[in-house]
């Protein structure tokens, strides 16, 4: 199926590696020249090479931290021209209310949260004003099959999906498109951290993560590209009908209530 994104430029956040990485790669099969940011600056430069070599689309890297207003500031700058925004960097720690301080809240919710609030507001004005594009946020499936043990992400993601609604229902008035992606449990270095997190929070052993996976669909989490995918349709012009969605891919976990 060809997706109509040949030509395109997008910007990936938290491209370094996981979900990101892979979705960048998916942009660039389809013929999307890209813009890669995350703090990691030597990892991102692999990445884009790997991505240049492979599939010959123009990569752009832009090492930021997107706690930062001013990183953030200088990464929309950097990326006035874009037609696509997928806000994917995120990192906040699994554990109980009694195990997470104030500290541990808001450092994750700069990122995860005000991070892709932030990003959004400079982007959407500036697609605005060059006539339309899509944002792409990558949430997460715990904030509609709500979790306890990752309460601060839970929360986060459940605000990001109102956010992504709220101004995707608006969003078509300018010509741009917000939706979503909530992935379930996927394949990367992050799910077994969180899952020892939830192991050390519900059993007080973090090595007992098998227990915490054994109930996965399928027998497996999902991987990075069947994510990165879903990602890709909802931004491309197959999905043009599309505003103000939030796509669960979770081999039907939230389905079980």
């Amino acid at each position: 199926m060809d997706l109509g994104l040949r030509g395109k430029r997008a910007l990936v956040t938290g491209a370094s590696k996981g979900i990101g990485a892979t979705t960048a790669e998916v942009l660039a099969q389809e013929g999307c020249d890209l813009r890669l940011a995350a703090r990691s600056e030597n990892v991102l430069r692999e990445v884009a090479a790997k991505i240049r070599a492979n599939y010959g689309v123009d990569v752009a890297v832009h090492p930021a931290d997107l706690r930062a207003a001013e990183d953030i500031a200088r990464l929309a700058e950097a990326s006035a021209d874009i037609d696509i925004l997928v806000n994917n960097a995120g990192d906040i720690p699994g554990g109980s209310l009694e195990n997470l301080d104030e500290t541990a809240w808001r450092y994750g919710w700069e990122l995860k949260v005000f991070g892709y609030i932030n990003l959004t507001r400079l982007v959407y004005a500036r697609m605005k004003a060059r006539g339309g594009g899509v944002i792409v946020n990558a949430i997460g499936a715990s904030g509609e099959r709500h979790d306890p043990d990752y309460i601060a992400g839970s929360t986060a993601n459940a605000a990001l999906m109102a956010f992504t609604r709220a101004l995707g229902g608006r969003g078509p008035r300018d010509n741009i498109r917000v939706v979503a992606v909530n992935p379930g449990p996927v394949a990367t270095e992050r799910i077994t951290t969180l899952m020892k997190a939830v192991a050390h929070s519900r059993f007080g052993d973090e090595s007992r993560i098998a227990e915490i996976m054994a109930d996965f669909p399928l027998g497996r989490c999902a991987t990075t590209r069947e994510i990165a995918d879903a990602i890709a349709f909802l931004a491309s012009e197959r999905s043009g009908y599309t505003s103000g969605t939030v796509l669960t891919v979770d081999g039907g976990l939230s389905a079980r209530g």
